[in-house]
């Protein structure tokens, strides 16, 4: 179905109205950090495209209450709220093992599948233009992507796979999934602490520079509480040794990506699991954000299971990522939630600038169709929470079993449809 388009003096208007109720606090608060993020939005539509998740929510709003493949259960499961062909990358899992997979769960929210779906096939169509495709080809992109997505919710729904589909790992990806795990398999955590800090008096300390703000002893006391409020909030199996989570440094952060301008964060040194100086881990504490996808979703069910921002942020990626960072947890500063997470020497995200050749860039696509629907399939019955009581795989195979190739299309018309929009947005 077409996205209506309005003119552009009406749409200017929308923009700024809806950028003044997600960003206007915040900019009002650090008018610098938005100038960043403004510029860097400016780049291109995708770039744009990403620093909007707020616009396209609203854009979607009416689905809320239902829509194609929509009823009351894949209406409400967990979803990544900010899927786009960016958002993939690796990480080390709590069983030490270097997995490709989604990451950025600072949007996660429960709300409709399709809105994932949606939000990642536009991304592919601005993809495409940039990459000089035609609109054949990122036709051809959307229906790779939706068959590769249907093919594995399908073999989840059924058990065909096991209780769990195979991930992306150095003994099982290939192509561009596999050149990011080696990469990250190359990097070292004596790499990423020499980055940071430096020795100073036979200890590491964090290196003045490189957008650290040293805090003064008020803040970092508070800082300190809340870093205690943190500890209690990690799954026993993380606490293993006490002193690896002796203070060394604390430091405020800034510039940290697009989607947490303006938002106060702060790094933490820690003595990490030995002594030895190179074992040291840096965690960061951020004030989590309100989900773009959390102002359109208002069954009072889902705002009430959240104690606050930071506490949905790790809940929600523990439910839509399997075995996540050990260090992730969750806690409070000033009244505000605050996520807390490892600064991961293993963090490679996926870079597309180097993956021209469109076979290369199909391949790819397959590939983050499945880690998708492996994604959405974690979340349910079976994850440990109750806010999705029923298997996520099943209710969405269902749906989707009952129109295949109205599944496909659908994805296919709103790319292009909300592609050409984006693009009209950035300009």
């Amino acid at each position: 179905m077409p996205v209506p388009q309005p003119a552009a003096d009406e749409r200017g208007e929308q923009i700024l109205a809806v950028f003044d109720t997600a960003f206007g606090e915040l900019l009002a608060a650090d008018p610098a950090a938005f100038r960043v993020k403004f510029r860097k939005m400016a780049g291109s539509a995708f770039a744009f495209y990403r620093g909007t998740a707020c616009l396209f929510y609203r854009d979607l709003e009416a689905e809320a209450h239902g829509g194609p493949f929509l009823d009351e259960r894949t209406g409400r499961v967990w979803i990544h709220g900010d899927l786009h062909a960016e958002n993939f990358g690796t990480y080390m899992d709590a069983h030490g093992r270097l997995v490709f997979n989604v990451n950025d769960f600072d949007e996660a929210y429960v709300g409709p599948f399709t809105w994932d779906l949606k939000r990642l096939a536009a991304s592919l169509a601005l993809l495409g233009y940039a990459k000089a495709l035609s609109d054949e080809q990122i036709t051809r992109l959307v229906r790779i992507y939706a068959a590769a997505y249907r093919e594995r919710i399908g073999a989840l729904a059924s058990g065909s796979r096991g209780d769990q589909a195979p991930g992306f790992t150095l003994e099982t990806a290939d192509g561009a999934l596999l050149g990011a795990l080696r990469q990250a398999r190359a990097m070292t955590r004596f790499g990423l602490l020499e980055s940071m800090t430096e020795i100073r008096e036979y200890d590491r300390r964090f290196a003045p520079g490189g957008g650290t703000v040293e805090l003064d002893a008020a803040t970092r006391y508070k800082v300190l509480a809340a870093f205690d409020g943190y500890l209690a909030t990690l799954p026993e199996s993380s606490l293993v040794r006490p002193d690896s989570y002796r203070v060394k440094d604390v430091v405020g952060r800034r510039g940290i990506g697009i989607g947490s301008a303006g938002l106060p964060s702060y790094n933490i040194l820690l003595e990490g699991h030995s002594d030895a100086l190179e074992n040291d881990v840096v965690i960061y504490m951020k004030q989590a954000q309100t989900p773009a996808v959390s102002r359109h979703v208002t069954d009072p069910a889902v705002r009430g299971y959240f104690r606050h921002e930071g506490h949905r942020t790790v809940i929600s990626q523990r439910a839509l990522q399997a075995h996540a960072d050990p260090w992730l947890g969750w806690t409070e500063l000033d009244g505000a939630g605050q996520l807390v997470a490892e600064v991961s020497p293993y963090a490679v995200d996926l870079d597309w600038s180097d993956i021209d050749d469109p076979q290369d860039i199909a391949l790819t696509v397959g590939d983050l169709g499945r880690a998708t629907a492996t994604m959405h399939a974690a979340a349910d019955e079976s994850s440990g929470h109750s806010l999705v009581p029923f298997s996520t795989e099943q209710a969405i195979d269902a749906v989707i079993a009952a129109d295949e190739e109205g599944f496909a299309e659908l994805l296919v018309d709103f790319a292009h449809a909300y592609g050409a929009r984006a693009r009209g947005d950035h300009q």
